[in-house]
């Protein structure tokens, strides 16, 4: 039923649509996504016609400084916080920038590197959304999806989408999805799927510093500093010896817990806990 997010990324690369399906538990829903660098009038018709017709243009916030385009609205209400800015055209090119040939125009001046600001006009006919740093790491919408596909294809990070809808008007839920992907021979993943991609082929974390540690009662450590790309707290590695064989070492994680650690509070033992995994550790030599 699902493809893997490798073929997926294959079709955007060959300028063709897919389908990306969020969870249940959000907004259940399907979207047309394409690249927009590879937009099409015939893409672009594919989504009015049996989209919603409201399409949507997602990037990353560095693009939409690029480009000068601002928020729509200074504080979001949005259910699920959807970030929509406000609406543009492609001064050339287009006529009245609602036609499939105008709107797939102003999309790829969406994701032109060489674009600038006057080559937009406002409002228009496309709704671009700023999608949050870290993508479907940090939030697992449509609009990180899109990007995130983008960026893992090797093209520029500016998308193109529309929700998926029946022709009752009401939206297609999997079922009616799998009958879209057959009939118009589209390839369909989830962003569940995508996550798991992610979190197995991407480096999220990066040493930034290390240190010697000498200790009063556990010997010499090293500290190791780390940052996420997807967590804006940093993370700390104390390594006692050489642990770069093949033999198992102990491991312990432990959550800073201020009262516990520093003062000793007999409210919890997390200070106990720490003590002991750093003397057995030391006692273990690694």
């Amino acid at each position: 039923m699902f493809a893997t997010i490798p073929e997926a990324l294959e079709e955007l690369r060959a300028g063709r649509v897919i389908i990306v399906v969020d969870d249940e538990d959000r907004e259940n829903e399907g979207d047309f996504i394409a690249a927009a660098e590879k937009c099409t009038p015939e893409i672009m018709n594919l989504m009015i016609r049996y989209g919603s017709g409201f399409v949507c243009a997602p990037m990353t916030g560095q693009r939409l400084t690029q480009l000068g385009i601002p928020m729509m609205v200074e504080h979001n209400t949005a259910r699920l916080g959807t970030a929509m800015t406000v609406t543009v055209d492609a001064r050339e090119g287009t006529t009245t920038g609602v036609s499939a040939h105008d709107r797939a125009c102003t999309v790829r001046v969406l994701a032109d590197p060489a674009a600038r600001p006057s080559d937009l006009s406002r409002p228009g006919h496309i709704v671009p959304l700023r999608a949050v740093e870290g993508g479907v790491l940090k939030r697992c919408g449509h609009t990180e999806a899109a990007v995130d596909l983008c960026r893992l294809a090797g093209l520029q990070p500016v998308a193109v989408l529309a929700e998926v809808m029946n022709e009752d008007g009401t939206m297609a839920r999997v079922p009616q999805l799998e009958e879209y992907a057959k009939r118009f021979g589209l390839k369909m993943i989830t962003i569940a799927d995508l996550i798991k991609y992610r979190r197995r082929t991407e480096r999220l974390v990066t040493r930034v510093a290390s240190t010697e540690l000498p200790t009063r009662s556990y010997g010499t450590w090293y500290v190791h500093a780390y940052e996420s790309s997807v967590d804006p707290f940093p993370a700390i590695a104390l390594v006692k010896g050489d642990v770069a064989t093949s033999e198992p070492v102990l491991v312990r994680v432990h959550s800073s817990c201020l009262t516990g650690d520093l003062i000793e509070s007999l409210r919890c033992d997390c200070g106990d806990q720490l003590h002991l995994a750093l003397q057995r550790i030391h006692n273990e030599g690694r």
